[in-house]
């Protein structure tokens, strides 16, 4: 249930004046980047406060020096090298998941994509670049919605309870997959921050939304793409995406458009200006990426802006901000697009001239997340 009915923030669309804001952390802190859209009731907070739960800024959300050092740390696992040699991977995996889908249309007569093509290879892949064991997937698919629905959506009291409980059963796994990760013998990303010397609730902060974001973003791409793809709306037909070329051009297009993360959140650290306008500090201010569905308050109540509803989700803006800029932008770029161009070439390639079953899906629907939540096909 949504409780929102005016905007809290100051919404800036222009992609200029968003580069500007990312490039400026200093006045623009990322603080607010990972604090709950809803503020966490006093249940939902002791529910987490027994669970040991805690989210110290370590990366995505921190302004402070130590920043660049973690980052230089993280990017390490994600070098553009280590992305190109997890292609015959990807590739694989998908190949799978595809020829797996195929079967399950041809024995059901439909299929959903999100769940038999989209789920589950990002994850496998995250983990295995970050050294980590693969295991308890579909709880850790599961735990990713639902953190992202308790920081980024708008539930109210009794589904936040729900959602603060299965919060501190992650916590709870991530943390002594941390402990376990950083004994290890193996190299890993967890004992490479340890060794760095962060401390375990660091560690756990900074992993509590990588294996969110380093994999359920990428589902939430490939669903988007394969869903336009299905629906014939991008000039791109679903046979033609078995090309690696078109598979690129569709998925860069939904990037462009309406990105998994079409937005994302700065705070004013201090007195400032922006295009000549005074921004006092405290002041909250959501960017646009990417293109978007719209926002789940009333037109324009406290932003000057026009409704989201009503505007040109199509309108391109610039395929660089779709994993933000600066020195925040996401790590993960090349390898989420990569998944995304790949998996999309494998299920198209095997799953030919297949139609769109439900062309009305439920969309998750958050204030920086979006993709449909079912992609069902079926044969003409």
């Amino acid at each position: 249930m949504s409780t929102v009915t005016t905007c809290p923030y100051k919404v800036l669309r222009d992609p200029d004046t968003v580069r500007e804001v990312l490039h400026r952390p200093g006045d623009f802190s990322p603080a607010n980047a990972l604090l709950a859209v809803t503020p966490l009731s006093g249940q939902a907070l002791r529910i987490l406060q027994k669970a040991r739960f805690a989210l110290p800024p370590v990366l995505a959300s921190n302004a402070s020096p130590s920043h660049a050092a973690t980052r230089k740390l993280v990017a390490g696992f994600f070098t553009p090298a280590k992305v190109a040699a997890m292609e015959p991977r990807i590739r694989q995996l998908s190949r799978e998941s595809a020829a797996a889908a195929a079967q399950l249309l041809g024995a059901a007569g439909n299929v959903d994509l999100v769940q038999a093509v989209a789920a589950y290879p990002p994850a496998v892949i995250m983990l295995e670049m970050l050294g980590l064991p693969v295991r308890d997937l579909p709880q850790l698919k599961a735990w990713s919605l639902d953190s992202l629905e308790l920081f980024w959506g708008w539930p109210d009291p009794a589904r936040q309870l729900e959602l603060a409980h299965t919060a501190a059963d992650f916590y709870a796994w991530l943390r002594e997959l941390v402990l376990e990760a950083v004994a290890a013998p193996e190299p890993n990303l967890f004992r490479a921050l340890a060794d760095h010397g962060l401390s375990t609730p660091e560690i756990c902060s900074l992993g509590y939304f990588l294996l969110i974001a380093g994999q359920e973003t990428t589902t939430q791409l490939i669903s988007t793409t394969l869903f336009r793809l299905a629906e014939g709306s991008r000039g791109i037909s679903w046979d033609e995406a078995s090309s690696g070329a078109k598979a690129r051009d569709i998925v860069r297009h939904v990037l462009a458009t309406e990105s998994s993360v079409p937005t994302w959140r700065r705070v004013a650290a201090r007195d400032t200006e922006l295009n000549g306008e005074p921004i006092l500090a405290g002041e909250e201010i959501l960017v646009e990426l990417t293109g978007n569905h719209g926002f789940p308050w009333a037109a324009g109540e406290g932003t000057g802006e026009p409704a989201g509803e009503g505007r040109d989700h199509h309108r391109p803006t610039p395929y660089g901000l779709a994993f933000g800029s600066g020195i925040h932008r996401c790590l993960g770029a090349k390898l989420a697009e990569l998944e995304t161009v790949v998996v999309v070439q494998e299920t198209t390639a095997a799953l030919k001239g297949v139609r769109l079953q439900d062309p009305n899906p439920e969309w998750l629907r958050l204030l920086s997340f979006q993709a449909p939540r079912t992609v069902s096909v079926a044969h003409p």
